[in-house]
């Protein structure tokens, strides 16, 4: 089969390849991919900044989110069958979205929300359970919190938005002015033009902040937060949580807690918390999602969409920052552009 495949770790890593189609284990269903979508993780495991913790065995097929159609389910399956259109994140070391098939382990997948076409589910999956996981088993949202978002018009960013105001909070986010008007119309209260303005001179008392950016953003983020707020960092740094979840020895803990060491210390100055969070895979909570998504509460934002055979060319475009807003669907359909 036709994929693409991760030859050796950095920039230039990513190639086209023939491939074996991949093995159904007894738990697995095989998916004959529709469309598949572009995340920022992609970019990192490709250049292997995980490489220590997520030890993939080069080549592996690249691509973290996946829709299509079931064509083979094993023995011990239950709930899914041929023909069924399906949604997933595979989990890691499963990965391998970028490909005309894909084995997933069936707790990893769901039935496609009725109301999304194939591409526009491709645009769902790791977006929609990494702010499933941050809103709700981390931060534990509840109506009249205060949630600034950074970069709302973000895959991740946008469905935050609307995901933090179905929980009822208010909803603060940062973007530029070509998106104040899409970000508006997610659910966002308050916009702030980070190309004109500072948000720590503007925002204060938040419950939650979900940081996707890091460095200076990150540290600023921490002075917005009342006494006891949380900020989550999607862009680093780790800390020893991230190490536990992914079962990595107790030296890579302390490791991790040293690279987050400067801004938890900030934190504790502050009174406020920090914490990096990694999504897990969960086909339960694409469940759940779905209907979310068939009941118009989340909607998703599609920037473009690629033909399979120019992944290389998607790749580069989400790398050179010219997304305006969601994500970047590639698709198998010919003709797609």
């Amino acid at each position: 089969m036709k994929a693409f495949v991760v030859e050796k770790y950095g920039k230039g890593g990513l190639r086209a390849a023939d491939v074996p189609e991949p093995t159904v284990g007894a738990g697995d269903v095989l998916v004959q991919v529709s469309a598949a979508s572009i995340n920022p993780l992609d970019k990192m495991v490709r250049n292997g900044e995980f490489k220590r913790l997520l030890k993939y065995e080069l080549p592996f097929v690249l691509g973290h989110d996946v829709a299509g159609i079931v064509t083979q389910v094993g023995p011990t399956v239950r709930g899914l069958t041929v023909g069924d259109e399906v949604y997933a994140r595979p989990r890691d070391l499963r990965v391998g979205g970028f490909a005309e098939f894909i084995a997933v382990d069936q707790d990893d997948v769901a039935p496609k929300p009725a109301s999304l076409t194939l591409r526009e589910a491709a645009a769902v999956p790791l977006v929609a359970l990494a702010a499933w996981q941050i809103l709700v088993e981390r931060a534990h949202v509840v109506p009249g919190q205060k949630v600034l978002v950074h970069a709302g018009a973000g895959g991740l960013g946008s469905t935050a938005i609307q995901l933090a105001k179905h929980f009822g909070a208010t909803v603060a986010t940062t973007t530029n002015s070509r998106a104040e008007e899409m970000v508006r119309s997610l659910g966002a209260d308050t916009v702030v033009d980070y190309t004109k303005e500072d948000f720590s001179q503007v925002l204060s008392g938040y419950d939650l902040v979900l940081d996707s950016l890091g460095g200076a953003n990150l540290e600023k983020s921490l002075t917005v937060l009342k006494p006891g707020g949380l900020a989550i960092g999607v862009a680093g740094p780790p800390d020893s949580g991230f190490a536990r979840q992914l079962g990595a020895p107790s030296f890579m803990g302390v490791a991790m807690n040293a690279l987050s060491r400067k801004v938890r210390k900030q934190a504790k100055a502050l009174g406020v918390r920090y914490e990096f969070f990694f999504m897990q895979a969960s086909g339960a909570q694409l469940r759940e999602l779905g209907a979310l998504y068939d009941s118009g509460r989340l909607r998703p934002v599609i920037d473009r969409t690629f033909p399979f055979d120019r992944t290389l060319e998607a790749m580069a475009y989400v790398e050179q920052g010219r997304t305006t807003a969601g994500k970047v669907v590639i698709s198998m359909t010919p003709g797609d552009d």
